[in-house]
């Protein structure tokens, strides 16, 4: 093959499959181009403009919540395949789907000395009432609305409680704002020590262990259920529920009383159906303090 024809060849992979390009690239790696430098060179920034055709993690681990079924049964995993006829395997399958809304707390006063003090401002108010009215006209049948027990998570669930007659309130510390994990990228205007991480990570980690899992076999009926807590807990709960690296966590941003949607099948599989939305607010409304 000329030099020329092989370099119109690696242009037109450009813009078609990186499996070809991958092919082109073991073809070189057996000398069917020669020695043509030029060539390689060309061929290797071709390549390394391509995104991997290969999977850089080891897949879907569906017992992330350790609650496959498979794992349940008399508290033993089970030893052979011939094992799934077992009724007791069959009981121990969920069968419905949880909906958990994840709502970061409004805009709130950042000038407090402590949390008592940092309390909803006049604009966090209104973006409660509004987050309160977009879950009522979703008009689900929700089963419980869980808060952080920090001043401004308390004081925006109970706002939007009066939009939805009949659901149990509940306040849980685990919930409260903190520090997850490092992030990764670091970032210079924020540094908790390691200390922080350490103590914040476990808590808002068995935040996550608790409320963010597959239904238990005993529900029968889908369930949505609503938590109002804060941006680093939402984001952390976001990363580990699609199993991406959670010191990706700060790479994402929310407005405030805004609504992340997680959906978790009785199979483990986890879906995002939003991220932050805060569309149901006038843009005057908007704020990320």
């Amino acid at each position: 093959m000329s030099f020329r024809k092989a370099v119109r060849l690696a242009c037109g992979f450009a813009g078609g499959s990186a499996v070809l390009v991958c092919a082109a690239v073991a073809a070189d790696n057996h000398g069917y181009f020669g020695e043509r430098c030029r060539f390689r060179k060309t061929l290797a920034a071709v390549h390394a403009a391509q995104p991997s055709v290969f999977p850089t993690a080891n897949g879907w681990d569906y017992n992330w919540d350790k609650r496959e079924p498979s794992s349940m049964v008399n508290g033993k995993r089970k030893e052979s395949a011939g094992d799934s006829e077992n009724p007791d395997g069959e009981n121990n399958k969920p069968k419905a789907t949880r909906y958990i809304c994840l709502i970061r707390h409004s805009q709130y006063n950042l000038k407090g000395e402590g949390d008592k003090e940092r309390v909803l401002t006049p604009l966090g108010r209104e973006q409660a009432e509004l987050t309160g009215q977009r879950l009522a006209a979703l008009g689900l049948k929700y089963n419980v609305l869980i808060h952080s027990s920090m001043t401004r998570a308390t004081e925006t669930a109970n706002i939007i409680s009066k939009y939805l007659p009949g659901v149990e309130l509940e306040s849980c510390d685990l919930l409260r704002e903190g520090a997850p994990i490092e992030p990764v990228p670091p970032v210079s205007h924020w540094k908790p020590d390691a200390a922080q991480y350490h103590e914040d990570g476990a808590r808002i980690e068995a935040a996550f262990r608790r409320y963010i899992h597959r239904a238990d076999p005993k529900q029968k009926e889908d369930s949505f259920e609503i938590i109002v807590c804060h941006a680093n807990v939402i984001r952390y709960f976001v990363c580990r529920a699609l199993q991406f690296p959670p010191e990706g966590w700060l790479r994402m941003g929310l407005n405030n009383g805004s609504i992340t949607w997680l959906t978790i099948r009785p199979s483990g599989r986890v879906g995002l159906r939003s991220l932050g939305d805060s569309g149901f607010m006038p843009p005057d409304k908007l704020s990320r303090t």
